[in-house]
């Protein structure tokens, strides 16, 4: 889409000269004063805006306070005499990108427009982006309705406003991240970095260097000064996952500065101060930990200023058909396919299922059946045995087979009912619900069966 510009100047031959210049490359608009300036920016939707700073009547100072009072919030270039220069300056201040002095050169009026509609399209990637961010990790981006879930949301609404500690507990997969990150959103940090740093996945020797950041040469292989995470989240939260994880030694400073505000650099005495919140979560008994003498007890009370328990999805399982239509929904437009649907059946064998994985594995099995079921059915036989509480089944060379083979599935059946029949096929047939023909095709299918018809 070709970008728009708006010439405001009262001067004919200066408005029409620059349209000449720019219209090979611009869609160009002229106003001769402010009036006609702003009627024309009521009308169209302008991505840049040229004005010159005297003019009969409203001056251009009026014309930046217009644009500036849009929506949009088009990037505007004002022009002014030589000797007018701290008029200009004026006109920053109010809000102008930037400005030249007439006569205009032409080279440094195009390298301007290109920069500020650069800069205008970095701000409209960031304003979409924390559009994006604020409704993923809103309270409405938080799937379910359940009881337990909605005591989950009514903490987080109470805690997020506040600069307290929060310690998240619970299993693992139960979502303990996405609540942290709500906290962060609907706290005055949101629009400050939400820095994650999962403590299981360093090894203790580097993850003090990883929180606290260290000194050139304070170790072997620190060949540079390194900044830590607590100074990355600066203005912002900090997510410690499995916070029970990390050694005594750095939990020594991590005490140190929930007390203080305050860490040292690995090689460093210089005290730094930084304004960071600190959430953590973990899927482990901290208080038993410290008891044990593996987890510092005063450090325990200083993060679980406030507690939050994730609930976990066995116990939520209302929320279940509407977490399994989100996960489908959003695996099917990755893939670009329908995603299927699952009968009865199988529902109500997924909601008698315990889920130990919890929400982590409903979305492993969401999109499992994405891609393997595209757009159809989801029976009770199509699931996993696990799923069904049975045992995997097995043939007769000991391969477990396939719950998403229907082949394999349907001999299953027909061995059970025949051997429950004693080989009897007419009431193997009734146990199934078929014919007693349809029987005898299935046998002709798959002869090795037969050997039960006795």
């Amino acid at each position: 889409m070709v970008p728009t510009i708006l010439i405001v100047d009262d001067e004919r031959h200066t408005r029409e000269g620059l349209m000449q210049v720019l219209e090979d490359q611009y869609d160009v608009y002229l106003a001769e004063n402010a009036e006609q300036a702003f009627t024309l920016m009521e009308a169209e939707s302008f991505d840049i805006v040229l004005t010159d700073l005297r003019m009969p009547g409203k001056s251009g100072m009026k014309v930046i306070d217009k644009a500036l009072a849009l929506s949009n919030r088009p990037p505007v270039i004002m022009m002014t005499a030589y000797g007018d220069v701290d008029s200009a300056v004026e006109a920053m201040k109010r809000g102008a990108y930037d400005f030249l002095t007439k006569p205009v050169n032409i080279e440094k009026l195009e390298i301007l427009i290109k920069r500020a509609l650069k800069s205008k399209n970095l701000e409209t990637e960031v304003a979409q982006l924390h559009e994006r961010l604020d409704v993923k990790f809103s309270f409405e981006g938080i799937v379910g309705n359940s009881p337990e879930l909605m005591k989950v949301i009514e903490r987080v609404k109470l805690v997020a406003p506040s600069k307290a500690s929060v310690l998240i507990g619970g299993e693992t997969g139960t979502g303990k991240e996405l609540i942290a990150q709500a906290i962060h959103q609907n706290s005055n940090r949101a629009k400050g970095p939400f820095v994650p740093v999962h403590c299981a996945a360093l090894p203790a020797n580097l993850l003090e260097s990883e929180l606290f950041g260290h000194e050139k040469g304070s170790f072997t292989g620190a060949t540079e000064r390194r900044i830590g995470r607590f100074e990355m989240a600066e203005g912002g939260t900090l997510f410690l996952d499995e916070i029970g994880e990390i050694n005594l030694s750095t939990q020594v400073k991590l005490l140190r500065f929930l007390e203080q505000r305050t860490f040292e650099r690995i090689g460093s005495s210089k005290q730094i101060k930084v304004d960071t919140r600190l959430v953590a979560a973990t899927n482990r008994d901290l208080l038993a930990m410290s008891k044990e003498g593996t987890f510092r007890e005063d450090l325990y009370y200083r993060l679980n200023v406030v507690q939050i328990q994730m609930p976990a999805l066995r116990d939520r399982t209302e929320d279940l058909p509407q977490l399994l239509s989100h996960f489908l929904d959003e695996f099917a437009e990755e893939n670009g396919i329908e995603p299927p649907t699952l009968e009865s059946g199988a529902m109500q064998a997924l909601r008698r299922y315990s889920w130990p994985g919890n929400i982590r594995e409903l979305r492993n099995f969401a999109e499992n059946a994405v891609v393997l079921h595209r757009g159809g059915v989801i029976h009770d036989y199509d699931l996993e045995a696990k799923f069904r509480g049975e045992s995997p089944s097995i043939d007769g060379s000991g391969k477990i087979v396939s719950p998403l083979d229907k082949g394999e599935n349907e001999k299953r059946l027909l061995r059970e009912a025949l051997a429950d029949a004693r080989g009897n096929r007419t009431k193997a047939a009734a146990l199934l619900g078929i014919s007693r023909r349809t029987l005898h095709r299935k046998l002709q299918q798959w002869p090795e069966l037969d050997v039960l018809d006795r």
